[in-house]
């Protein structure tokens, strides 16, 4: 009896957990599919525009498949992932603080895209020891609710689970931000004592194919980021 008990839990579980975290795959795969639209779009009307101002400079947009896009502006490269999985936020989150959660636990589950940005000549030049910066991240649930997490001063709204539900509005809100964020930050000499050596080996290295460690230093950090506070 406490087998077949045992086994009809264990049933039960994953036949309400696996539809659970499908359903929010698909809301996820849906999410994206919009991001990638509004990618091409923002690509097209904005070159159109820049063509009477500077031809040379024009946004590239390209779809790398069902889980990463990436959009070229100037210098900046913005890339796109979303991840296979679905994830649940640790019991510490501010989220599990909100009535939304309280009432629906549910609800906390979430699928996740990423955006990251890099200087666009990382991959042109194959320098694999630059390194870039995890811009902001959306987090979509099982009823379409999303919010928006990001660094401090990023200009993203969108900051509350359970408040707005994800559409082309929002999406295209989301994108011109990410634009507008990377653009406003611009690449930095490093400090002169991180660069005052260099060994043969490096110099040989940098000659052959141009690597040299480069990433933006931005205005501020990730709360994850302040470890000697």
């Amino acid at each position: 009896m406490k087998k077949i008990r045992a086994n009809t839990k264990i049933i039960e579980t994953l036949t309400s957990k696996s539809t659970l975290k499908q359903q929010i795959y698909d809301n996820t795969c849906a999410a994206f599919r919009l991001l990638k639209n509004e990618l091409f779009r923002i690509t097209e009307d904005l070159n159109g525009k820049l063509a009477d101002e500077d031809p040379r400079v024009q946004l590239r947009y390209v779809d790398h498949g069902e889980f990463t896009a990436e959009l070229k502006v100037a210098g900046d490269l913005l890339i796109f992932s979303m991840h296979s999985n679905i994830f649940q936020f640790d019991r510490d989150h501010e989220i599990w603080k909100t009535e939304y959660i309280k009432d629906d636990p549910s609800a906390g589950y979430s699928g996740v895209i990423n955006m990251y940005n890099f200087l666009s000549d990382s991959f042109k030049y194959n320098r694999m020891e630059d390194v870039g910066y995890l811009v902001a991240r959306i987090f979509i649930n099982k009823n379409n609710h999303f919010f928006v997490q990001g660094k401090r001063q990023s200009g993203f709204n969108y900051t509350t689970l359970g408040a707005n539900v994800l559409d082309q509005q929002s999406i295209q809100e989301i994108v011109k931000a990410s634009v507008q964020y990377c653009l406003d930050f611009d690449l930095l000499v490093p400090p002169y004592e991180a660069v005052k050596l260099v060994t043969v080996g490096q110099i040989h290295q940098n000659i052959s194919d141009a690597k040299q460690t480069t990433g933006k230093r931005l205005g501020f950090q990730f709360k994850v980021d302040d470890v000697d506070r």
